[in-house]
């Protein structure tokens, strides 16, 4: 962890804390900094750089759009090898907790290192925020991801490598301990439709929030209420985050405060984990609803249906 990390979460840190920092010892200067980053989802690149530095696990997520340069000691990963193999559950993640456990020690995740996914803004899919998310959820409490992405690293002069290959994990110490916080199934999304302090919010294109389904999804349109905000309408055209006024400004809009519970979804829980990961490093309580689209128009249609516009 770093002092530039610590000092741009100070509005998060309590008042008392930051007085007596300047005075206080080296392990309790530490043990701020790692509260700061458990409650931060998202770092710039110059942070990520620091972290890397200090030994920080790198996941690249970029999986088929990975056409640059690995990062150096960055480890490969894809979102699919944690989630269940088969339609309509392919955006779930696996149900062992023993497998996930071995899947994420096999990539070098431990409990007590920060891991760092990246992720490509421009042409992917949020496939960092899906990592994010799902470490999160399975009790990761250091997870986060670069704003502006593989780019951003680069331009900040993290080195790069010649091969993926020559990346060699070493394993990590990671168990998985899993919390609901960030996470919820379709019984339940069902069960919280029109509850007045619960916002659903599809954030997919609006082509595909109108009825296209272009992923094989096995029905058309959006959940009954649900708002629309395409996850990309939080990035620059640098694939950078808007400014954090930005940005809350937009979900205002949407009628989105710090007292609403988000539920966010898009075909298979990629695209709306990225979206989560970032309302939960701005305060907001968020959720991910995993299967989504996949999922929810695989059910009966009486029991959940969609709706289309025009």
């Amino acid at each position: 962890m770093t002092i530039a990390l610590a000092q741009a979460s100070r509005e998060r840190a309590p008042q008392a804390v930051l007085a007596n920092q300047t005075s206080a010892s080296v392990a309790e200067v530490n043990a701020v900094e790692s509260q700061a980053l458990n409650s931060r989802w998202v770092v710039s690149a110059d942070e990520a750089k620091q972290l890397i530095a200090q030994g920080a696990t790198v996941l690249d997520a970029r999986g088929g759009l990975k056409l640059q340069k690995p990062l150096a000691r960055a480890i490969a990963v894809n979102w699919k090898q944690f989630a269940q193999p088969h339609a309509p559950d392919q955006g779930k993640l696996l149900d062992d907790d023993h497998l996930l456990t071995q899947k994420l020690q096999a990539v070098g995740v431990s409990r007590d290192k920060p891991v760092i996914a990246v992720g490509d803004p421009a042409r992917g899919w949020g496939e960092d925020g899906r990592v994010v998310w799902m470490l999160r959820t399975l009790g990761h409490q250091k997870a986060v991801l670069v704003d502006g992405g593989y780019q951003a690293l680069v331009k900040a002069g993290v080195p790069t490598a010649w091969s993926a290959a020559t990346v060699a994990p070493r394993p990590g110490d990671f168990v998985v301990e899993r919390t609901t916080a960030w996470t919820i199934d379709r019984a339940q999304l069902k069960a919280e439709l029109g509850q007045q302090n619960v916002v659903v919010i599809d954030t997919r294109e609006a082509r595909e929030y109108a009825g296209a389904t272009p992923y094989g999804e096995q029905r058309g349109g959006h959940i009954p209420g649900a708002l629309h905000i395409y996850y990309k309408d939080l990035l620059d055209q640098n694939g950078k985050l808007l400014p954090r006024e930005q940005m809350i400004t937009k979900l205002e809009q949407l009628g989105v405060t710090q007292d609403t519970q988000v539920v966010a979804y898009c075909t298979g829980g990629i695209r709306s984990g990225w979206f989560t990961s970032i309302l939960s490093d701005l305060g907001y309580k968020a959720k991910n609803y995993a299967g989504s689209m996949w999922d929810w128009s695989a059910g009966p249609v009486a029991s959940y249906p969609l709706e289309k516009t025009n």
